[in-house]
């Protein structure tokens, strides 16, 4: 057997899960019988330092540095015996080992506690009738970021549980910086880092080390994995790609960033991953490599092999998580938002429905690069063969699908492929809010075992939706976020505050937006995020169209994606940042609706142009559903009849009873008998479980052939109303 390919993902992106790139590829190698083994040194290094062995070493290390200390390290340090002896718990515990822990963490008297837990005093508040289990898990966090400051005050002011040495990495046009704090000798945490490395390069001997970058904030760590390698392991040819290098480095000039890879490539990676093997074991030569760069007789040379297609989504195979410490992953919660706990707790297998977006127009968004134009969805069949196939590899059957944005039609196609196979699942994605999703899909999606959807609000204005193109207005953003919330899915909303030309009115019109969709109910969690212009987005690209200027007119010669820009015609956007996260905090926790919204700001702000019943009369607005093709489906159980005698003033009548069960209650209509015989026959036509579901057309059709009159009377009346109550859907 040949060498293998170590993937591996670099300290540090997320705690609870790990990150999908190297599990993608591990799939995808196992199709053509290329030998890979993987790795993800956040976990690692994260378990290595927080643990009794590795707390014991940190604080040696720190009185040995014996720097200058601020008041809340002094308090750690004075207290690191408690923080040795409890560590082990805490992070059994945080891993789902030792939940009667709980109750111990929730007493505040069996943790230390330092700066982290100032924010914690109204922790009934943020937490309201939350669990005991959830309540714990956020204390332990807080624990845990006190012993990060600990790190990041002490000894490695870089330091970050998710964004590790990210302002190094973070639009870094140019090398200087990297490169300086690399010729340093490792630190702490690099020498930890670079010992488990060790370990792996030790075990497995690989001929091609693959790192992905997904962040900015693995940016640091990965030059310091190949650093190592090509000093300690010539013959091992080091690879990086991911996220951070498809969008930031693709004008890459900066020749020293080759002393720590040989190879960097662009975009999707299974074809160039795949070419760069062969190229070692020397079955291709150099110029078949594909979105590859590398350095040649003292020059970066980029090169793309033409004729080497791209795989279909269909042939990249089932991710594979083996390699991986899938039990020792740790849930935290980092920030009392309910969206933001799915992204830290808990273990979420990830897969993807469709490869790039299917709306592809947003001018925010960097539209122009493949992994997003280039859509291609996955049959709802073959994602469902995935989803089993992963639950019984990892025994988890939660799914995160991490795509751009979801498309309704395949979201509606997968959960009924879902229940059509009976699986138990739970599932969450990113959604575009766009008028698709109805209220039957979303009940729908909701009995498939969706229980979360994220999607881009941005800014509350139909003026600045229009020009980002977004494809919605607030209005219809409104009643979808009714037609999920109703169905049991929680909505998480992006939001963005600081688009070209956005007026001070709008910002503010914005929020009072916000507060009205929380207020009614509609959205339980969002987030505002300051607008960035990057390099391969629409305004990027042509920002005078969007009346902006760059304020850096040259290209760096490192990483170039982030845009520094002036907003001439806008408002200072940055002073709204404070006010608008502390008034959607509130929001959240379902207080402060009738807190005027100057309260919120330090300066004078305009009032609000927006009506206090504009949303609540969008989402009350009547809808119809009119698209003749629509198709029937009846989700629910088959109902039990009985003939019943009815009287009224000596008349009497003859009726047929069908009760339909359903989790909570018993719905019951009644009908004329031959109406109701024909619904008995009917709703097996409908049920689920059927290759072909019928439109309203051919229902129609087949209520007339029966000899029954008045279909519309009937359908539109309360017996058939009461059924979409029982399980009835028009998707």
């Amino acid at each position: 057997m040949s060498q293998p390919i170590f993937l591996l993902t670099p300290p540090f992106t997320q705690l609870n899960t790990p990150y999908p790139a190297t599990a993608y590829l591990k799939g995808f190698l196992n199709t053509r019988g290329i030998p890979a083994v993987q790795a993800d040194l956040g976990i690692e290094v994260t378990l290595a330092i927080f643990c009794r062995e590795g707390l014991t070493a940190l604080f040696a290390e720190i009185d040995r540095q014996n720097k200058e200390r601020t008041a809340n390290s002094a308090r750690i340090i004075a207290l690191q015996e408690v923080y040795i002896r409890t560590i082990d718990e805490v992070i059994r515990f945080l891993q789902g080992k030792q939940p009667t822990l709980a109750r111990l963490i929730c007493s505040r008297k069996f943790l230390p506690e330092a700066a982290r837990f100032a924010q914690v005093e109204e922790i009934h508040d943020a937490f309201g009738n939350m669990g005991l289990q959830d309540q714990a898990k956020y204390l332990a966090t807080m624990y845990l970021e006190d012993l990060g400051d600990l790190i990041k005050e002490t000894i490695d002011e870089h330091f970050g549980f998710s964004r590790y040495a990210e302002s190094l990495g973070r639009s870094a046009n140019s090398f200087d910086e990297l490169n300086a704090s690399l010729q340093q000798p490792p630190g702490f945490v690099d020498q930890v880092l670079l010992k488990i490395l060790q370990n792996h390069m030790e075990k497995i001997r690989p001929a091609l080390l693959a790192i992905s970058v997904p962040f900015p904030g693995n940016l640091y760590t990965s030059l310091r994995c190949g650093q190592w390698v090509k000093q300690h392991y010539p013959g091992c040819k080091v690879v990086m790609g991911g996220g951070f290098a498809n969008t930031e480095l693709r004008s890459l000039s900066d020749k020293r960033v080759f002393d720590f890879y040989d190879y960097i490539t662009l975009d999707d990676g299974e074809a160039p991953v795949e070419l760069l093997w062969e190229h070692l074991q020397g079955k291709r030569k150099a110029e078949e490599l594909k979105r590859t760069f590398t350095l040649a007789e003292g020059k970066i040379r980029f090169i793309d092999n033409k004729s080497c297609a791209d795989y279909k989504q269909g042939q990249v195979g089932t991710p594979d998580y083996s390699d991986l410490w899938l039990d020792r992953y740790i849930s935290v919660i980092e920030v009392v938002n309910p969206m933001h706990s799915l992204w830290s707790d808990g273990r979420w297998n990830k897969l993807t429905m469709a490869h790039g977006c299917y709306w592809a127009k947003c001018t925010f968004c960097d539209i122009s690069l493949d992994y997003i134009k280039n859509y291609e969805p996955i049959a709802a069949s073959l994602l469902v063969d995935r989803m089993e196939e992963l639950i019984r590899q990892t025994g988890q059957n939660g799914f995160h699908f991490v795509d751009e944005a979801a498309p309704p039609s395949l979201m509606k196609a997968l959960a009924l492929e879902i229940i059509r196979r009976g699986l138990v699942v739970s599932w969450w994605t990113n959604v575009r809010f766009e008028k698709n999703f109805t209220r039957d899909l979303c009940v729908l999606l909701h009995a498939s075992g969706c229980i979360a959807v994220s999607g881009g609000l941005e800014v509350a204005s139909d003026r600045l939706l229009k020009l980002i193109n977004k494809g919605i207005t607030v209005a219809q953003v409104a009643k979808v976020c009714r037609h999920f919330s109703e169905a049991g899915i929680m909505v998480h909303a992006y939001l963005m505050y600081g688009f070209p030309t956005q007026t001070e009115q709008e910002t503010i019109d914005s929020l009072e937006m916000v507060r009205q969709l929380f207020e009614t109910g509609v959205l339980q969690s969002a987030f505002w995020h300051l607008f960035t212009m990057t390099a391969h987005s629409p305004v990027g690209l042509d920002p005078d169209a969007f009346g902006v200027r760059k304020r850096i007119k040259t290209t760096g010669s490192f990483a170039n994606n982030d845009i520094p820009h002036e907003d001439p015609t806008g408002a200072d956007h940055e002073q709204f940042g404070y006010g608008l996260r502390k008034a959607l905090l509130n929001y959240m926790h379902g207080t402060c609706f009738d807190y005027p919204l100057h309260k919120w700001f330090d300066f004078k702000i305009p009032a609000t142009t927006v009506a206090p019943d504009c949303i609540r009369k969008a989402i009350e607005e009547a809808e119809l559903s009119t698209n003749p093709n629509s198709r029937i489906v009846f989700i629910g159980r088959m109902p039990e009849a009985e003939r019943i005698q009815k009287s009224k003033k000596g008349a009497r009548w003859e009726v047929l009873c069908l009760r339909f069960p359903t989790l909570k209650e018993t719905h019951t209509i009644n009908v004329e008998p031959a109406k109701g015989e024909w619904l008995q026959r009917l709703l097996p036509l409908l049920h689920i479980s059927q290759p072909r579901y019928l439109t309203m057309a051919e229902i129609k059709a087949d209520y007339e052939k029966a000899g029954l009159e008045d279909f519309e009377l009937f359908w539109d009346n309360k017996p058939v109303n009461t059924l979409y109550k029982a399980g009835l859907l028009r998707i």
